[in-house]
């Protein structure tokens, strides 16, 4: 579709936002959000954050006319983590190694605690945490990401935030939740 200027020219109506542009400014949230669901797991977080723009990709003149893009790749990222969780085979290599990875954390110990404590909680109540305390996401949109209830939504976060504070004690989880929440 065209508008015509006051000038009377053509003007060409603004397309949806290119994909390689949408991957350049959402392709590091997604990152992050994907480390943290895989426990500190990089490799595994950068492959699902592949296959979840090669999901989006292939449908991407629908979803760039949506509202909020981002957000439905985000749901998009969730999904492909939790199902990667349901058919990930026995031969799992069990590791406590981190990968390093460059962080400007004042408080890296925490950190890695952190991980290794989420990286211990089912992948549902995992995913629970990262949406509502990391993304900032409200009960009903989490709930509607993981498709759960709002109930199931607060009674997973309660409990898993029960069991961090369990690993990490209450003073360090508060912290890791208010420092990641803001």
């Amino acid at each position: 579709m065209e508008h015509i200027s006051t000038e009377g020219d053509r003007v060409a109506e603004p397309g949806p936002p290119d994909f390689p542009a949408f991957v350049a400014s959402r392709g590091r949230q997604l990152l992050r959000t994907a480390f943290l669901l895989t426990g500190g797991d990089a490799h595994l977080a950068e492959d699902l954050v592949q296959e979840a723009l090669g999901r989006v990709f292939v449908k991407w003149r629908r979803i760039s006319r949506l509202d909020n893009p981002s957000g439905y790749t985000q749901t998009v990222l969730v999904n492909t983590f939790l199902s990667h969780r349901r058919r990930r085979s026995s031969g799992e290599r069990v590791t406590d190694v981190l990968p390093d990875i460059a962080v400007a954390d004042p408080d890296p110990a925490l950190r890695l605690t952190l991980l290794r404590a989420l990286g211990e909680l089912p992948a549902q109540d995992r995913a629970v945490l990262v949406l509502r305390f990391w993304e900032d996401r409200s009960v009903e949109e989490t709930a509607a990401v993981l498709r759960l209830s709002s109930t199931a939504v607060r009674s997973r976060s309660s409990r898993a935030l029960a069991r961090m504070r369990d690993k990490l004690g209450t003073e360090a989880t508060e912290k890791a939740v208010l420092r990641h929440a803001g």
